[in-house]
Formats: structure tokens, C-alpha cells, sequence
């Protein structure tokens, strides 16, 4: 009756569970893994949003393959503001960037041909691979000091089948920039393999501990499909709004939109409303951002005290995004400790091996929680350790 591509192992994991009980008994809990920016008392421009999606052009119906120009400038606009010389037409309107990942696999991989993720990351890959027959094949990003991508063992992993490597820019959750020298050797490295680069960028904007990176549209040697959208430069994941950006070889930037045209008019999944507010909605993204960085910041300087007061746990570097990354006691299995935290000391947070951490011992906490919730969260969580 169903596709084998839907035969996922559907159980609920002993921390779905375990929150499941602890909420029916009704007892309280400080979510450290909140990752919903609407929920996470921040201030937005009420009147600017409301009014944005009021345009009457949104009574009239538009099909455009690639989405409406006017909204296709406003992205341009801002890849401008980065000095990246993008055209609208190389720009490709999509409801998330979930659905763009499914038009570029698409367009790259026949079944069972295999797309490069990093691990650690996020792991929706993992469903999105299996909705559109593609095989994942994982290259490690190694720590020492900060986070960098390991080049002699993504080299070994590519096989005749091999057509993408996906880099997520800042990644999720270890919050690594790919530095310049990476961004080469990556583009290059494709280039010379005939693979295309899928650079995902939602985090590009919250630059942490390290300096803002340069987008992965600068790079012209490697056919790059750069990922981003609204639902994380704005706080605004309902609007559904996210985008393809082109870059690379003109000849293979040009089949590419081609062929794309064609997948993206077989949907027309953009509504009006959001595409015509979309230029409005992306000038609210400063005030936005401007907060998300200023609380990111207290709450890991927060973090910082309350670790350098023991010695048992420790942080690793993080260098932009939402997440940050805990080093604890391997005494346990992630789930394990997990439940525990949230079973004694109402801390709900992530094992590291949610986000295919290779061993135990991690633990990843999101940087959005208002700074009170953070402060007592992050208090209990160690406070179990001594």
C-alpha cells in the first residue's frame, strides 16, 4: 500500500516520551532547546508585517516559475548589501528552504546517486534524502580549537554516484563558518569532481564569536545553489518564504535555471501574499537580528560564568547561529542523560547525537530562551553534574 521511501521507524524516542509524562503530570521545565523565534519574547515590527501582507496585488494570481520579480529584487537587494553582484534571474522563490533542497535534488540526482551532508548537523537531511531517492553519504567536520571541515576524508568518500556536496554555512548546530580558504578548497574540489555545491545559509546573519562570513555565492568556479529565506533572517518561519540563489560557470548556471524553470512551474507553490510582502518583511530583519545577537551573546557570556565556576563540563567554540554546543561526563548514553536532566532537574535539552554527534558526551542548547529561563536552565543542567 505505501512507498518503502516512507517506511521510517515512527516510535517515539524515550525523550519525546519522557516529555510526554512529564507535561501530563503537569510539572514545569525550562526548554533549552527552543527553536521557535515566535516564542521566544521577541519584539517584531507588529504594523510593518500586518500592513506588508495587505498589497492588493494579492487579489490577482501571477504565475511566475521563479517568483515575482519585485520580490526577486528585494533577495537581490540584500545579496547586494553583501557585495554579491546577483541577478534577479538567478534567483528561484521557494515556500523553505525543505522545498528547495527537493527541487535541487531533483535536479542533480537520479535515484539512489548520493549527495555529501556534514556531520555533525541537522537532521532533516536524512528525511528530505529519503522523500527524494538520494543516499547521504556523511563527511566529518573535525574540532580542535574551532571546527573545520576535513578535506582528506570528504575526498575518499566521492564514488562514481557522488553529485553534491552540501555545506551548511554557519552549520547547525556547531555554529562553524566556513572560512574563505575552506570556501576555495570546496569550490575547487567540486569542481574538479563535477559535483555542485549546496551552500545552506539560514544562520548566515548571526555571527557570534567570529566575524561575519562572506556568502558562498562569491564563488565562481563550482556550480552553487545558495540556500536561504525568511524563516530565520527575520524570526519569521510562518511566512514560508525562502530562496535558491545561482552562482558558478555561466553555461552551467544557465542549463541549471533551465531545468528549473520547469520544476518550479510544475509547482507555483509561492502564494501572492507573502511573495508581494516579501521586500517589506526583509527590511524588518535588522531589528530582528539586532536582538537574537544581543541576547545569543548575553546568554553564552551567562554560560561562560557559570562554567567557569566548576570543572566538570566545558563549551566548544561557537562561531554564529542560534545553538551552542556543551561538552559533558560521557558516564551515560546521550538519551540517557537527557531524560535524566529532564526527569530531575526540568532541563529539556538535545543529545549530541540528535545531530549525529559520533560520540556521547555532547549536549546542544539553543541560545534563544530569554535570558532569566537561560540563566536558571543552564544552572540546573550543571548543577547535576556536581
Amino acid at each position: 500500500m505505501f512507498a518503502s521511501r516512507t517506511s521510517w521507524n515512527l516510535a517515539e524516542n524515550r525523550l519525546t516520551q519522557a516529555l510526554a509524562e512529564h507535561r501530563r503530570a503537569e510539572r514545569s521545565s525550562i526548554d533549552l532547546t527552543l527553536s521557535n523565534p515566535t516564542e521566544a519574547a521577541f519584539s517584531y515590527d507588529e504594523s510593518a508585517i500586518l500592513h506588508a501582507l495587505q498589497n492588493p496585488g494579492s487579489l490577482r494570481y501571477e504565475p511566475v516559475s521563479q517568483g515575482l520579480l519585485s520580490a526577486r529584487e528585494a533577495v537581490a537587494s540584500y545579496y547586494s548589501e553583501k557585495s554579491v553582484p546577483l541577478s534577479p534571474n538567478d534567483l528561484f522563490l521557494t515556500t523553505s528552504t525543505s522545498e528547495a533542497y527537493s527541487y535541487l535534488f531533483r535536479l542533480l540526482c537520479n535515484p539512489g546517486d548520493e549527495v555529501l551532508i556534514p556531520s555533525p548537523s541537522y537532521p532533516l537531511f536524512d528525511f528530505l534524502a529519503e522523500l527524494n531517492d538520494v543516499a547521504l553519504v556523511r563527511y566529518p567536520l573535525v574540532y580542535d580549537h574551532g571546527w573545520q571541515i576535513d578535506f582528506a576524508s570528504l575526498e575518499r568518500l566521492i564514488t562514481p554516484r557522488t553529485r553534491v556536496a552540501i555545506v551548511v554555512h554557519p552549520n547547525n548546530p556547531t555554529g562553524h563558518y566556513a572560512k574563505p580558504p575552506e570556501q576555495t578548497q570546496l569550490a575547487s574540489f567540486c569542481a574538479a569532481s563535477n559535483l555542485a555545491v549546496i551552500a545552506d545559509e539560514v544562520f548566515l546573519d548571526f555571527p557570534l564569536e567570529a566575524a561575519p562570513a562572506a556568502p558562498f555565492a562569491l564563488q565562481t568556479k563550482a556550480l552553487t545553489f545558495s540556500l536561504s529565506g525568511l524563516s530565520k533572517l527575520c524570526g519569521l518561519p510562518q511566512m514560508k518564504s525562502a530562496w535558491i540563489a545561482l552562482s558558478g560557470p555561466e553555461t552551467l548556471i544557465r542549463d541549471a535555471r533551465r531545468r528549473l524553470e520547469v520544476i518550479a512551474d510544475s509547482y507555483l507553490s509561492m502564494n501572492a501574499p507573502v511573495q508581494h510582502a516579501l521586500p517589506a518583511l526583509l527590511q524588518t530583519r535588522a531589528q530582528f537580528q539586532a536582538q537574537l545577537i544581543a541576547r545569543a551573546l548575553a546568554n553564552l557570556a551567562m554560560l561562560d560564568k557559570t562554567l567557569a565556576a566548576q570543572n566538570s563540563c566545558s563549551r566548544l567554540v561557537c562561531e554564529a547561529g542560534w545553538n551552542v554546543v556543551l561538552r559533558v561526563p560521557a558516564t551515560r548514553t546521550g538519551e540517557d542523560l537527557a531524560v535524566e536532566l529532564l526527569q530531575q532537574q526540568g532541563v529539556l535539552v538535545h543529545p549530541g547525537h540528535f545531530y549525529d554527534f559520533p560520540q556521547d558526551g555532547y549536549l546542544v542548547l539553543s541560545l534563544l530562551p530569554p535570558k532569566t529561563d537561560f540563566a536558571e536552565g543552564t544552572r540546573r543542567l550543571l548543577a547535576f553534574f556536581a
